[in-house]
């Protein structure tokens, strides 16, 4: 199959999410894949313009060194304010584009706006549109007063696809009041490799490089840095602890927006043994990073962008044989249920006492045990197996063509 992708985060700075996992597989199956996607983040480039001409990137991969994704990169205006305005018309210049010369047969879209333009021409052109949802995508506007707008185009997108797929139990219930067909929309839960994200990984480079003792405590936390992540307070609490007491130690990879607050927490608190900033890392390094940890986090507030969702870390953190302590976000309590090595708490301030009582208790390691068969079923090839065949199912008659092609 040809398939494009659309999206409206940074194909290569953030993630690896779904979408990646599933296209970069794909593409290793022989279907060829284009993405289309926007610098989310040229705001925080060193090397400042005011324009970006559209680039086209080849054999783009982020999980599969052998992955073969062909990248492209609209023009855009590098103004605050205009750098949407701009893609509204160089998005739909570019999608038009690769309908004519690359001929898709089938369209998948994970955004609001540039897939709201894309779900309209692959109407006009009777090209078979899918999409799908691992988010509430109008709550990731970054400009409030704009969601309104946001969630209106979501929901035409929603309600005018041949397929919508989604992440999770959650996400579907919200599909069908946004106006998805229940017949039409298909659950595809997140993935993990089991192979890379195994208990038996070895941690022991890692806690030598981050001077963490045989003694210590490991909670981990990776992934994009939200103000809402719950890091702050759990950042704030372990300064109240005497190491004396309970050696206790914070081990956070990734960067964004709180990235600089928790800096400043670690110095003003003198912290700088027990947070432990790594900054972004390359995905092959995170399952020994994850391996070096005792206990994996998710305290995020219960706001509307969290509500639905089931992070595709937590997937991993479970592989990896680790019990996750997390807040009571409807998503995820709905996805894993309890006794399945997730641990549940009210809000972020509760994270710290309550690994304190996990640690007096000993029932760690029973919950990494049910964290990891709970998710042995999960593997990528099998989801990525139910994702080919709901694209199969939209667009027939180029997997008969193909089918011909084989014998």
């Amino acid at each position: 199959m040809k398939i494009l992708v659309v999206q409206e985060t940074d194909w290569i700075k953030r993630g690896p999410h779904q979408q990646h996992h599933l296209m970069e597989r794909l593409s290793l199956k022989g279907h060829q894949v284009r993405v289309i996607d926007y610098q989310l983040l040229w705001r925080k480039e060193g090397k400042k313009s005011l324009y970006s001409k559209r680039q086209i990137l080849k054999r783009v991969s982020k999980v599969h060194k052998e992955a073969n994704i062909t990248l492209f990169r609209p023009a855009m205006l590098k103004i605050s304010g205009l750098d949407y305005l701009s893609l509204a018309f160089s998005y739909q210049r570019e999608i038009a584009r690769q309908i004519k010369e690359f001929k898709p047969e089938v369209i998948v879209g994970f955004a609001i706006l540039n897939t709201y333009l894309l779900m309209k021409l692959a109407k006009k052109n009777n090209i078979p549109f899918i999409y799908y949802l691992i988010d509430a995508y109008h709550t990731l506007v970054p400009v409030k007063s704009l969601r309104w707008v946001a969630k209106i185009l979501e929901k035409k997108t929603v309600r005018s696809s041949d397929r919508v797929i989604v992440i999770n139990d959650q996400l579907k219930n919200y599909a069908i009041e946004m106006g998805s067909h229940p017949d039409q929309t298909y659950l595809v839960r997140a993935g993990v490799d089991l192979e890379r994200f195994n208990p038996h990984t070895d941690g022991s480079r890692v806690r030598k490089q981050y001077k963490i003792e045989e003694n210590d405590f490991v909670l981990f936390f990776m992934g994009w840095l939200y103000d809402f992540s719950g890091l702050k307070e759990v950042a704030l609490d372990l300064a109240k602890i005497k190491k004396k007491e309970f050696s206790l130690k914070l081990l956070i990879v990734g960067e964004g927006d709180l990235y600089a607050e928790l800096k400043k927490i670690r110095r003003k608190y003198s912290l700088q043994d027990r947070i432990i900033l790594t900054g972004w890392q390359p995905y092959e390094k995170i399952p020994e990073l994850l391996r070096a940890s005792d206990l994996c986090l998710l305290p995020a507030h219960d706001n509307e962008v969290m509500h639905n969702i089931v992070p595709i870390k937590i997937y991993e953190y479970m592989a990896a044989g680790k019990p996750v302590l997390a807040t009571r976000l409807p998503g995820v309590m709905k996805e894993f249920g309890n006794n399945n090595g997730i641990i549940y708490v009210n809000e972020a301030r509760e994270v710290v006492k309550r690994t304190i009582e996990l640690i007096k208790n000993g029932s760690l390691a029973e919950q990494g045990s049910r964290a990891k068969k709970f998710v042995g079923r999960c593997t990528w090839d099998n989801i990525t197996g139910d994702f080919e065949a709901i694209l199969e199912e939209a667009c027939p008659n180029s997997i008969r063509k193909s089918r011909v092609n084989e014998k």
